[in-house]
């Protein structure tokens, strides 16, 4: 590329050589709205091939088929794990099953590691993990009489190879971090907790369908992780859950519900679980919703891991680039990994008024996100983000900050 990258050229030229650039016009944009969307690590764009999907299975499976269409519904759970696996998640067949939501795949994978493992009543996560892993860790550990130790120094190595020993049952982190987009490694990580015994279960929401994730390759025990965010599966969408295949027969699957039955329809009084992941499965699946999973990661698939992750880095480091030229001197600090191989594909900026600055960039049609203390989230969805984007978005946010000083409301009494 040729001349600056604080001028707008720079990234017209980064935007002409984007092998993904085409991928962008195979999602619904708003229409009449200049909108620039940095949000996509919060509720990823719909794909025009998942609208079609939808109204296909609506009117044609749902309208037409009626109950008939369970012959082939019955497997569609299985079949878009089967494809999140080989696309995004580094897993062979018959390993990822799609359900339920996070928070829930979260409580039966940890429940079932800690039942796995008797007498160890620790579980250990970090101080900034997300709040719903927390959350249900602490449950699970109280409900085993054990106890979360949680780590203050992020996803460091070193952090987690000091505090793993003969206790720990169960390591759980985040893959990428939500705040910062720090990312693990994960490969370490994993050695590190087997090596004391202890089981690994990591959530996958930040970092499935924005980098690679190889959950064979690195002996990883349990995963789970949501669809809604790069895999642009939309609002509620289920989640999905990985167990490696011969940890599926040995852990016990805490909510026996009835599609996880061995002979389902024979209704007997006794659960006995299907072999394989298909135990892992509980209710009634969502079947609208594993259809949009499907079509998300057809379409990531054919952009390929690859690809993406390279333009994540790149989108990243030039976000970082204009921060340190026109924002640094207006109070801004980055919040996130300097090195492009340790963070994701959303930046966090610090600044005391960043929730202000957030509200006000909205209003002008740049959609990033706040998250206390202080931090503007700005999530680049490498297959619909463009360079123009970050630029503009950037350029905005130099252009407000200044108008905003002083204008926080005054505390109360």
């Amino acid at each position: 590329m040729t001349g600056s990258p604080t001028d707008r050229s720079y990234a017209e030229q980064c935007d002409a050589a984007d092998p993904l650039a085409g991928f962008r016009e195979r999602f619904v944009q708003p229409d009449g709205q200049q909108l620039i969307y940095l949000d996509g690590n919060s509720l990823g764009m719909l794909p025009l091939a998942t609208a079609e999907r939808i109204t296909s299975v609506m009117y044609r499976e749902w309208g037409t088929g009626l109950i008939r269409s369970w012959d082939d519904w019955a497997g569609r759970p299985a079949r878009a794990g089967d494809l999140l696996g080989q696309h995004l998640l580094g897993a062979a067949p018959g390993q990822v099953v799609v359900s339920d939501s996070t928070t829930v795949n979260l409580y039966k994978l940890a429940r079932a590691a800690l039942a796995a493992r008797p007498g160890r009543p620790v579980v250990i996560t970090d101080d900034d993990n997300f709040p719903t892993d927390r959350y249900v860790l602490s449950g699970v550990a109280a409900e085993h009489g054990g106890q979360v130790r949680l780590l203050t120094t992020g996803l460091a190595t070193d952090a987690v190879r000091a505090a793993v020993d003969g206790q720990t049952a169960l390591v759980c982190l985040s893959h990428v971090a939500y705040r910062s987009g720090a990312m693990a490694d994960m490969a370490q990580i994993t050695e590190i907790a087997h090596g004391h015994g202890a089981l690994v279960l990591w959530d996958l929401c930040h970092s499935a369908g924005s980098v690679p994730v190889d959950l064979d390759g690195c002996g990883a025990d349990l995963a789970v992780g949501c669809t809604y965010k790069y895999l642009n599966a939309g609002p509620g969408a289920p989640a999905y859950l990985y167990v490696r295949r011969d940890l599926q027969d040995q852990l016990r699957q805490p909510v026996q519900g009835w599609f996880g039955q061995r002979n389902q329809f024979e209704m007997g009084p006794v659960y006995q679980p299907v072999a394989g992941i298909g135990r892992f499965l509980t209710g009634t699946p969502d079947i609208i919703g594993i259809s949009a999973v499907e079509e998300g990661a057809r379409l990531l698939g054919e952009a390929g891991i690859g690809r993406i992750r390279r333009k994540g880095q790149q989108l990243t480091t030039y976000l970082i680039e204009l921060a340190d030229a026109w924002l640094a001197p207006l109070g801004f600090a980055v919040a996130s990994p300097r090195d492009p191989d340790r963070r994701g594909s959303h930046v966090s900026l610090y600044h005391p008024d960043a929730d202000l600055i957030s509200q006000a960039l909205i209003t002008r049609g740049v959609v990033p996100d706040y998250r206390t203390p202080g931090r503007l989230r700005l999530g680049l969805a490498p297959v619909t983000t463009r360079f123009t984007d970050v630029w503009d978005a950037l350029d905005c946010v130099r252009q407000i900050t200044p108008g905003l000083a002083g204008r926080r409301p005054a505390a109360g009494p």
